[in-house]
């Protein structure tokens, strides 16, 4: 054949091997979200793309065996074309022993550079930009090739399989979309302009409301206000102009004798309406909901839709009431600062670009974000900072008893009746860098 006729050949195995490292990468790559969205609306290509993605041993061999077939045959055809005429060149300026060995090696990197080039890396890269829309457009050639490779692919196949039972390797592809795989999605989409920074940061508490336990929102033990049965009418007025809340507890004599709760309002339209609160009794105190310290804000949303209810008294194991949650205690979770203003005393308080003043009842979850940690030790045993404090030092601490973790430094600043008040967290790489630009 003439050296026309050869580059033609090699010029159709490049197409031809380009177009299969093409639908390769593309295939493998599309992701499924975007292919069912594309079947759903109503493209059979995707729902063909999808098919051949559950069973795809059947195109990887015959891909390879059409790879390979054409690099091989590229070869023998590129050596015996160009070789030569490489070796009519080198005569012109060398003759020796070498010549035929040099036209050969030049030959042999002309061919592989263009397959290099124009049959695999450019369209891989092409292939990785939009996968989805360049699978959906190739689906239908590649089944043909399928067709067309089955008997060699077959046998390629069984071959592979009998080894991977030998060697139990499990082929199976895991297909479970993890919190840590929707989370990269997030941080792609916010990187990228499509989710604005809050939209960012609700998605993220949404999922983390499986994770966090009902004490890490509730309003704790101590802070709750609650009216007995034999509470004066003074006190009652004083408690609801005192505390804006919209429900209170009502117990016996302590706060563990839980009868039900009343709401605000109900009390003041009996305020309006002139009639005594001398004495709670049924027609105001409703029955209340009881959930244990251990359920998630996820299971408790639950638990809310189901009964209709919005207020809830959270016991322990002991069956002790520690604390109190409502609704608007998870939505606060969830929305965090967007929703309600930022208070005087807040419970994290940066004080400068390495130290933080901290609550003790700061709920763990929020301390990590604050202070982006991942992950705290054995964070299953403790739901506040004051929790974690007690955990790591193993005693009712002090004032100024420290704990370092993370690079942090965890110091106790105000105890009030064996209860941490406040804590300063000082970040210690940064504390070193500046105590030594200042000696400087």
């Amino acid at each position: 054949m003439s050296l026309f006729q050869n580059i033609v050949i090699i010029v159709i195995l490049i197409i031809s091997a380009g177009f299969l490292s093409l639908a390769e990468i593309a295939l493998a790559g599309a992701r499924k979200v975007k292919l069912k969205i594309l079947a759903e609306s109503g493209d059979d290509r995707a729902q063909k793309v999808l098919d051949l993605q559950a069973q795809s041993a059947d195109f990887f061999a015959a891909s390879q065996v059409g790879l390979n077939a054409v690099a091989i045959l590229g070869g023998i055809l590129g050596e015996a074309a160009f070789r030569p005429y490489f070796v009519t060149l080198i005569d012109r300026f060398y003759t020796g022993p070498w010549t035929d060995t040099i036209g050969f090696t030049l030959s042999f990197t002309l061919v592989t550079s263009l397959f290099i080039l124009f049959a695999d890396l450019m369209p891989k890269r092409l292939a990785m930009i939009a996968p989805e829309k360049i699978s959906i457009s190739v689906i239908n050639m590649v089944q043909i090739f399928i067709k067309i490779c089955k008997p060699m692919a077959w046998v390629i196949n069984a071959i592979a399989n009998l080894l991977f039972r030998l060697f139990k390797v499990n082929t199976i592809r895991d297909d479970n979309i993890t919190f840590d795989d929707i989370s990269a999605v997030m941080d792609a989409g916010a990187q990228a302009g499509v989710l604005q920074k809050q939209e960012h940061h609700f998605i993220e508490n949404v999922f983390e409301l499986e994770e966090r336990n009902v004490p890490s929102s509730m309003t704790p033990r101590e802070n709750v206000v609650y009216f007995t049965l034999k509470e004066s009418e003074t006190s009652i007025r004083q408690k609801l102009a005192e505390y804006p809340f919209s429900k209170f507890l009502v117990c016996s004599e302590s706060i563990d004798d839980v009868i039900g709760y009343v709401d605000a309002k109900d009390i003041l339209v009996r305020i309006l309406n002139n009639q005594s609160l001398l004495q709670l009794n049924e027609n105001t105190i409703r029955t209340v909901l009881t959930v244990p310290d251990t359920l998630t804000l996820s299971e408790l949303l639950d638990r809310f839709r189901s009964t209709r209810e919005k207020f809830a008294v959270v016991i322990n194991e002991y069956a002790l009431v520690v604390g109190v949650i409502t609704l608007s205690d998870i939505m606060i979770t969830v929305m965090g600062d967007w929703v309600i203003p930022m208070e005087e005393e807040q419970q994290i308080i940066r004080r400068d670009h390495h130290s933080w003043l901290i609550d003790g009842s700061t709920p763990v979850e929020d301390l990590k974000h604050a202070l982006e940690i991942d992950e705290m030790p054995d964070e299953e045993s403790y739901e506040t900072l004051a929790g974690f404090m007690m955990y790591q030092l193993r005693k009712i601490p002090r004032p100024a008893d420290t704990v370092i973790f993370g690079g942090y430094k965890f110091e106790v600043v105000d105890v009030d009746h064996f209860k941490i008040d406040q804590l300063l967290v000082t970040r210690l790489l940064e504390a070193q860098e500046d105590a030594l630009t200042d000696e400087d």
